[in-house]
Parts: structure tokens; C-alpha cells; sequence
């Protein structure tokens, strides 16, 4: 199946080559780079990789826009391209690129593959308690309130069958951040997607800038009772 594989970036300059080969060397893929107009010039990065590799294609949008409606204009754009199966990933290599041959070979029995960082307990690298703490509640709490059989539905390692995906109004989604995640899942297990969590490690990010706020956590918060 052809596969590629969806990065939003903002400002990712000091990860992006490294990201790109990471990916490219992993598994047999494509990588699409969204880019929000990076003021480091990511972006301009990316069109210099381009030239010297047909695998690597980028969709520069007009400025920053929020993750959420990154990914919506990727996941349209990588369907209109015909790939089979699309990811998503991080750029900061908080998501490792050698897991994907594993969402790729789960991928062929199902039609959501979810890199969990809550499935076999806490597998969280390098972040504060604090912050762990809020993320393990805020995957709790939206576990109560939507009744999702996911642990992890706020994570950003995924894969899915481009025929499921096609099932979703990609206009219709509001949410960004850690919302469009939960959202997505929602969305996809109510039209009957079939789902697994997988394993995974998540590692904070090498260099650059979080970029979690406030808002990203009421947004998420109120989010669920909408679904």
C-alpha cells in the first residue's frame, strides 16, 4: 500500500533535515510537510530537500493556523494524491520514526492504528509530573465522558486506511490541538473504524519549542462534552 506520512510544522528548522531522513529511512514512504510559514524558514528547508528527492512533497499554507487544520488540509491533500494509508507524526522526534513499520504491518488488519503512550502502562520520557499528570487524567476523563475504548486519545502517532478517512468532513472540524485528536478519534470510531493501540515510547522533544498553552488544555476539556 502507498503510504505517506503527515508533519505539521512551525518553526522546526533545528529538526527538520534530521526528521525528513529519519522518516524516509524507516520504511517505504512518502512524507508531506505542512507548513505554517515558518518564520525560520522551514519551509524554504523543505523546498531545497525537495529537489534532490521525489518522496518528499510540502504544502506551505499562509501562516499559522493551529495543528488541527494542518492536518485536515494534509490528510485532503494526501488523499487527492491517492496514497493508501496516511500517518501523522510529530516533528521533534518525540514520536519515533522506527516505529512505523509496526503501524504499517497493524495497519493491514485495521483501519486506525493508535501509537499509545497509556496502553502497558505510562511510557513517558522527559516530561514534568505535572505534566504527565495532566495528560493521563485529561485521557481518563475523556474516556469517561465519550465512552472511546482508547487510553491514549489525545496522542499524535497514528495511522489510518485512506477509506476510512474519506468518511470524515475534514470542513466540519473545528478543534486544534490535543481537541483535534480526541475529535478525530471520535469521529472515526463512531463510523466504525476499526481501532488498536499500539505501544509506543514518547520522548519530549529534542530542541525547538512546545507548543502546548492553556487554551490547548479548555479546548480539549470542553470538547468532549460536545461530542
Amino acid at each position: 500500500m502507498k503510504t505517506i506520512v503527515v508533519i505539521p510544522t512551525y518553526n522546526e528548522l533545528d529538526n527538520i533535515d534530521n526528521i525528513i531522513q529519519a522518516v524516509l529511512q524507516a520504511a517505504d514512504v512518502h512524507i508531506l510537510i505542512v507548513d505554517d510559514n515558518s518564520p525560520d524558514g522551514t519551509w524554504a528547508r523543505v523546498q531545497e530537500l525537495q529537489e534532490h528527492d521525489s518522496r518528499i512533497h510540502l504544502l506551505k499554507r499562509a501562516g499559522k493556523m493551529g495543528l488541527g487544520t494542518a492536518y485536515c488540509e494534509g490528510f485532503t491533500l494526501a488523499l487527492n494524491m491517492g496514497y493508501d494509508t496516511i500517518m501523522e507524526m510529530d516533528a521533534d522526534f518525540s514520536h519515533d520514526p522506527k516505529d512505523i513499520p509496526r503501524f504499517l504491518e497493524k495497519i493491514q488488519d485495521y483501519d486506525l492504528v493508535i501509537g499509545s503512550r497509556y496502553s502497558e502502562g505510562v511510557n513517558v520520557v522527559n516530561w514534568p509530573m505535572r505534566r504527565l499528570l495532566l495528560s493521563y487524567s485529561a485521557n481518563m476523563y475523556t474516556r469517561i465522558i465519550t465512552g472511546m475504548p482508547i487510553k491514549d486519545a489525545t496522542g499524535g502517532f497514528k495511522c489510518f486506511r485512506a477509506s476510512i478517512l474519506k468518511k470524515i468532513d475534514f470542513s466540519s472540524i473545528k478543534s486544534n490541538g490535543y481537541a483535534f485528536q480526541i475529535e478525530m478519534n471520535f469521529r472515526l470510531w463512531k463510523a466504525g473504524a476499526r481501532l488498536i493501540e499500539i505501544p509506543i515510547i514518547f520522548i519530549d522533544r529534542r530542541s525547538g519549542v512546545s507548543k502546548m498553552s492553556k487554551n490547548i488544555v479548555y479546548e480539549a476539556a470542553f470538547l468532549v462534552w460536545k461530542l
